[in-house]
């Protein structure tokens, strides 16, 4: 066997590091690495429990309003506030973390992935468009430099699609600055706090909201989607590759009224059939992983080959993400997804078994943003200006358990603390690129990008570019996964560590 390694991989957050044993130029074996290690969680121990609404948020400067999200959400459970949410602390933490959705994917598709399918070079070549901050001093050549043989887009598709890379920076602001009206500021938002938010409600706030979120609702509807399928088009192929483990899981998002999530949590798999899911058997294991039992980092630990734990749901792997909010949803009935979900499949004469696939996960996204936009506008109406954003006054306990469970962009994230003696003892957190990048577990089971590896067949071994296309289809942000410290084999609510 020959062995491919690419460290790091570039057009992600964070350090990720991918190991590949090929044979007969086919992927047999595959590890992911993250080789950075950080230790938030050990940070907050000892510190007031409200901190950790704020610290928590600077795990990431991509996904904080997730953070902030899942944070106050286990603050609200260990403060027994849960239920006293008013409804427009509710509806504007979806608005927060909903522009951040926005952001992130089209920060995702246009400005980290697009560029493997997308030729710059070619485009520039041609010199009808003033493409010169895509490109280095000339000794250097592009920073782009385009993938032998493999770019199939049409002249004027490349055209089109680096006219929108460049829309995408505006409409990336326009998410942003959307956030800010709610949140205060991005990154790290100061406006959601336990027992809802801190955002006076205006008519002008408002306003201002829905007129961004009207031009990113077209550009979603009119540009983001319609490349979506122009790529898909162009890459049939990619449809029935990087397949990965093929059960997705999802801890629901976006609370609605009575307890529901707009994307619900539960489990699915091919073929798709809902499954609901019990927190409590969520597990953590660091065979793999370079910790010992002491809750201490050992990078000599025999076996070892990554800063990332391995999260598994009843002993079992699951890939998070997009996909796993789309299908879910699809798989328990909700109509608006299965219209959608089927609608852009007969576009593509595909089948609902190729969403399982590099390009099933791009797409997802951006069916995700087209269910979700319509929800935001009908959150904005039912504002009511004049009520409570946040809840009666709280007691900060001497002891207690919380546990708080959302969805980032990219995944599954729960955040789980027990407190003693009004400070922090342990603080736990499971982002989403701790499923989907983890290593082998004590089974032997590779994670869900080391599994979407596995069977890739390489054209060129020294310019694998399967594999970046098949890691980038998860969106990675390794600063969430690699912070992580393993307490002591113990309960910590609803979770244990193994």
């Amino acid at each position: 066997m020959r062995k491919i390694i690419i460290d790091p991989i570039t057009r992600i957050e964070g350090h990720l590091k991918i190991e590949a044993l090929l044979e007969n130029n086919v992927v047999k074996e595959a590890k992911s690495s993250g080789t950075l290690y950080r230790g938030f969680e050990k940070i907050l121990e000892g510190r007031d429990p409200r901190d950790a609404n704020r610290i928590s948020q600077r795990i990431c400067g991509v996904c904080p309003a997730s953070h902030a999200t899942a944070s106050a959400l286990s603050l609200d459970s260990a403060f027994g506030i849960a239920e006293k949410i008013p409804g427009n602390g509710r509806i504007i933490r979806n608005l927060i973390l909903a522009a951040n959705y926005l952001h992130n994917h089209i920060l995702h598709f246009y400005h980290l992935v697009a560029l493997d399918y997308v030729d710059v070079a070619r485009v520039k070549d041609e010199g009808d468009l003033p493409l010169d901050s895509f490109f280095s001093r000339e000794n250097y050549g592009p920073l782009y430099p385009r993938y032998s043989g493999d770019y199939r887009l049409s002249k004027e598709q490349n055209r089109e699609l680096l006219l929108h890379y460049l829309k995408a920076l505006d409409m990336r602001r326009e998410a942003q600055e959307m956030l800010t009206i709610f949140g205060g500021k991005m990154p790290h938002s100061i406006a959601i706090v336990p027992g809802g938010v801190t955002t006076p409600l205006t008519i002008d706030k408002i306003s201002s909201f829905r007129f961004r979120l009207k031009e990113l609702k077209e550009f979603v509807d009119n540009v983001y989607l319609p490349d979506l399928l122009i790529v898909g088009g162009n890459y049939p192929d990619y449809f029935n590759i990087g397949k990965g483990c093929a059960n997705l899981l999802s801890f629901g998002v976006f609370d609605l009224e009575k307890g529901k999530r707009f994307y619900q949590a539960g489990r699915t798999s091919s073929p798709l059939a809902y499954e609901d899911i019990d927190f409590s058997k969520v597990t953590e294991e660091t065979e793999h992983s370079w910790y010992i039992k002491e809750d201490s980092p050992d990078y000599s630990k025999k076996g070892a080959y990554s800063w990332i734990k391995s999260p598994r749901y009843e002993e079992k792997v699951y890939e998070v993400g997009p996909l796993a909010r789309v299908l879910i949803n699809y798989a328990s009935g909700d109509s608006q997804a299965k219209e959608l979900v089927d609608t852009i499949l007969k576009k593509l004469k595909l089948k609902k078994e190729n969403l399982f696939s590099i390009l099933g996960r791009h797409l997802a996204r951006g069916m995700e943003l087209k269910l979700l936009l319509p929800q935001m506008e009908e959150w904005l109406s039912e504002l009511k200006i004049g009520e409570p954003v946040c809840c009666a006054d709280y007691s900060l306990p001497d002891e207690g358990r919380g546990a708080g469970f959302t969805e980032a962009p990219r995944g599954a994230l729960g955040h789980w603390l027990e407190i003693k003696g009004g400070k922090i003892l342990h603080y736990r957190v499971i982002s989403p690129t701790t499923w989907n990048a983890s290593p082998r577990d004590k089974r032997g089971q590779p994670g869900p990008i080391e599994q979407a590896l596995i069977g890739l067949k390489i054209k060129d071994e020294k310019n694998p570019f399967e594999i970046v296309r098949a890691v980038r289809s998860f969106d990675p942000c390794l600063a969430c996964a690699v912070h992580l410290i393993t307490p002591s084999h113990r309960e910590l609510g609803s979770f244990r560590v193994v």
